[in-house]
């Protein structure tokens, strides 16, 4: 009997003690207050991932103060702390401009909206994992279940997601502005909010089990712009040791650079929007425009002419132009990734254009060089002129990514790595659609409601372990994220003279080499294409 109530202790004991070494039994002191977490996941949605039970999940901390009332339109400024334990079992509000954290619309959000959620699967505060985090495309928000962190955080790494401001909210620039900046900048009030997340990350995230000294920026479409700024910002320095921009960077070369989301405005420009959003209100001050309600605020800024708020070349947290940064080299020379889906910036599945149409576009894009692209893009009917459409935009996308790195290796130390995703999730009729990888990057096709396949698993993992792998070394090849029954193929890095990028395709059978069939270094544009698009872009000036 006795010996039986030993063993019964012993068997508690162990139990209670796997139990107590998750994070979420633990209370994390953090700069602002202790944070109490919750587990992340549970069986009913994710008992495939193995180890699921050990993720814990903090919502909604906040790492700076409200951006109402005066402090509108200002750098992210301190919060004061708060007395005993908050329990982060809720995802905070959303910022103005973008979406609720239930996916509602623009009318549900509070401006006391910078913070952040923080996923990890560590069982001790010190084991110092290396961290990624997430900055989300426009009309997003940290909490969207496209962008849990859960199965991404089993691949041992911390995962944090965090808010920021964008539209008016985030970008508008005024000489007032100016001038309470004490003459420094204005117009990139997103981006210093982007700044103050890295940083609190830095400053806390051991206390969660992370290594401050391994941080990778990652993030999405006007979340790539994000990336890519920081990369540019001397602000970042020392916050990042790499970054992967998902459809956001273009040759500046490119009129889709200036249009698209990774673009920014030049200080005339922006200034021009933000004198244009006080006439629509009828405001005069800078004082008087901080008392008119967010309510109202957006819905005047979503005017088609205000659909051109984004970062300001301001000479202090934007300082240079990408073609600059590219001849000199990057404020923070790191390994970056970029790419591109294949339905997406101008391609897109089911594409109906006729004739007129698609030579008026040519005419409009290339000018005296419309003709040239029209011999090599043909357009005979209204099929061929979709097809063309696509085809150009996915040549454009391709080619710009491959010249992007072209540069970045001449001037820049780091390793660049360009890939082409053309997978069409289950269950949509888009494609490989805008935003189409994210759910596989972050492995948690448990939080979309689609009819996922195996084979859509079979990529979950292979994606979220080459950007684990990405995470962990600054190489996409090594890290042992992977725990697949294939074998990662090789992801090359691009040199000063490749026209290849890395097809990220569905698995396939394995080839006499180990490797899987389908994931490969390959070139997809024809030359006389290449020959085109590089000569139009050598005419242009950069941006």
């Amino acid at each position: 009997m006795k010996i039986s109530t030993l063993r019964f202790g012993l068997v508690q004991a162990v139990l209670v003690a796997a139990v107590n070494a998750y994070l979420y039994n633990s209370t994390i002191q953090t700069k602002y207050g202790a944070v109490k977490g919750i587990p992340a996941l549970n069986a009913t949605c994710c008992s495939y991932l193995p180890g699921y039970e050990s993720v814990t999940v903090w919502k909604g901390i906040s790492f700076a103060a409200t951006t109402a009332g005066e402090n509108r339109w200002k750098p992210p400024q301190p919060r004061r702390g708060w007395n005993g334990t908050l329990v982060a079992d809720t995802f905070g509000s959303a910022c103005p401009a973008g979406t609720s954290p239930t996916g509602a619309t623009d009318d549900v959000y509070d401006e006391d909206c910078l913070n952040l959620n923080i996923w990890t699967s560590a069982n001790s505060t010190a084991e110092k994992r290396p961290v990624m985090i997430w900055s989300y495309p426009a009309g997003a928000n940290g909490a969207w279940s496209m962008f849990d962190g859960g199965g991404l955080a089993l691949k041992d790494i911390v995962v944090v997601t965090y808010n920021y401001r964008t539209g008016p909210y985030g970008w508008l620039a005024m000489p007032e502005l100016w001038e309470e900046s004490g003459n420094i900048t204005t117009g990139n009030y997103g981006l210093l909010d982007q700044i103050a997340a890295l940083k609190w990350v830095h400053e806390n995230i051991a206390a969660f089990g992370g290594d401050p000294n391994r941080i990778t920026t990652v993030g999405q479409s006007a979340g790539s712009a994000a990336v890519y700024h920081t990369v540019n910002s001397p602000l970042a320095k020392g916050l990042i040791v790499g970054a992967i921009a998902e459809s956001g960077i273009r040759d500046p070369h490119d009129p889709a650079a200036t249009q698209l989301a990774e673009g920014y405005n030049n200080m005339t420009t922006s200034l021009k929007l933000g004198a244009e959003l006080k006439s629509l209100l009828n405001v005069t001050t800078l004082e008087e425009l901080r008392q008119v309600p967010a309510q109202t605020i957006s819905k005047y800024s979503g005017f088609t002419s205000f659909q051109n708020w984004r970062a300001t070349l301001d000479g202090y947290a934007l300082p240079e132009t990408y073609w600059e940064e590219l001849q000199k080299g990057p404020a923070n020379d790191v390994p970056l990734i970029t790419g591109n889906t294949k339905d997406e910036s101008g391609a897109a599945y089911g594409t109906n254009v006729t004739v007129a149409d698609y030579i008026s576009t040519l005419n409009s894009t290339y000018g005296s060089w419309a003709r040239r692209f029209l011999e090599e893009y043909p357009a005979a009917n209204s099929t061929q002129a979709s097809m063309n459409t696509n085809l150009l935009a996915r040549d454009t996308s391709l080619i710009g990514s491959w010249n992007f790195g072209n540069y970045w290796a001449k001037s820049a130390s780091s390793p660049f790595y360009t890939y082409y995703w053309d997978h069409a999730p289950p269950g949509q009729d888009q494609g490989a659609h805008h935003m189409s990888e994210i759910t596989y990057v972050f492995n948690n096709l448990y939080g979309t409601d689609l009819p996922w396949e195996p084979v859509d698993y079979e990529i979950a993992e292979t994606l979220s372990s080459y950007w684990a792998n990405f995470v962990k070394t600054s190489n996409p090849n090594k890290g042992g994220s992977y725990r697949g029954n294939r074998t990662l193929a090789y992801w090359a890095p691009s040199t000063s003279s490749s026209a290849t990028t890395f097809h990220l395709a569905p698995p396939a059978p394995i080839n006499k080499n180990g490797l899987p069939v389908g994931y490969a270094q390959v070139q997809v544009a024809k030359e006389n294409h290449i020959t085109l698009l590089n000569d139009f872009f050598q005419s242009r000036v950069p941006l």
